[in-house]
């Protein structure tokens, strides 16, 4: 019995040696396995684009439901939030919460959390542009791993419906913002609502991305994305219902660097709240948006408070090396 045991043990050994210790389950991308992301912080950090199973480990213990939070800014309190707990009613009505102004959702990128420089910027541009209420969606519990923004997104639209539910807030005066890898997530927020959000725009949404869960054109009642970062951090492709191409889509004015280009999407978007937005000339494809070739007569302006319902097309505009970076 001793040898049956002994020859069992032999065996499992064996199998043990010849299986990796941290077994590939599968892959987020079917490019490098290995790739640079910018963090919302600024910094670039090497990444593993296979799923492995201590990935799967790690990720099982992120509950979005439990673990997002949200923050609420509002002219009455621009720089303290005030914290909305879902299912805590009491949390909004003792709140400056107000059902009657337009309600926009921000949601960070990747390895971002709620004082990321998205956040910084967009809070203070909103509040200047619009008496609103501006929500922080902080998903750092989930956001070292860039797939999580699909949880993260879905959650965050179960959160919006039930703060629709209770205070009679409406879908039509919801506006999402998603960054990079939050730009896809914003689509999903928008998706999981029980009404599509009147307004979504995505931030230079994150190439390198799943091909069936990138943001769609539908994913609002209007949707915008914003590209400064093409063939690099930032999708090239079409994404919206309108798409912008700002100084053909990379090389930002004023940028030496790719991370500059990308968080020059929400610095744009910022000032466009203030400004009423930057005004883009319609392009007749992708390749002359990317080349600057843009000369139809139809004119469009980049972001801005309100969606611009029944909009469709790409857009090309320029902008100066510094603030204001509107050239009109």
């Amino acid at each position: 019995m001793f040898k049956v045991i002994a020859a069992v043990l032999v065996v499992q050994a064996a199998f043990a040696a010849a299986a990796p210790a941290d077994p590939v389950l599968g892959k987020f991308s079917e490019g490098l396995r290995y790739d640079y992301l910018e963090t919302d912080a600024g910094e670039l950090r090497l990444v593993d684009n296979w799923l492995k199973l201590s990935d799967y480990n790690n990720l099982a213990r992120y509950n979005p439901d439990q673990s997002n939070q949200y923050h609420l800014f509002t002219r009455q309190n621009p720089s303290r939030s005030q914290q909305l707990v879902m299912n805590n009613a009491a949390s909004v009505t003792n709140s400056n919460f107000n059902a009657r102004r337009r309600t926009v959702i921000l949601m960070h990128g990747f390895a971002g959390s709620a004082t990321s420089s998205f956040n910084t910027n967009l809070v203070p541009g909103f509040l200047a542009g619009d008496d609103c209420n501006v929500i922080v969606l902080d998903w750092s519990a989930g956001s070292n791993w860039g797939p999580r923004a699909m949880d993260a997104g879905r959650a965050g639209g179960r959160f919006v419906n039930w703060l629709m539910n209770l205070t009679g807030a409406r879908a039509n005066q919801i506006t999402v913002v998603g960054y990079s890898v939050g730009g896809h997530g914003a689509g999903f927020i928008s998706r999981t609502m029980s009404s599509r959000a009147s307004y979504v725009i995505a931030c230079d949404p994150a190439d390198r991305w799943d091909a069936a869960n990138v943001f769609r054109p539908n994913d609002g009642a209007y949707t915008e994305v914003i590209h400064t970062s093409v063939g690099n951090i930032g999708m090239t492709r079409e994404l919206g219902q309108v798409d912008f191409y700002p100084n053909q889509g990379s090389l930002m004015p004023g940028c030496v660097t790719a991370l500059c280009d990308h968080e020059r999407s929400f610095i744009y978007i910022a000032e466009s709240m203030r400004s009423g937005g930057f005004n883009g000339r319609r392009c007749p494809d992708l390749r002359a948006a990317l080349t600057g070739n843009c000369n139809l007569p139809e004119t469009l302006r980049m972001g801005g408070i309100l969606p611009k319902n029944g909009r469709r097309g790409i857009f090309f505009l320029r902008t100066n090396a510094r603030s204001p970076f509107s050239q009109g």
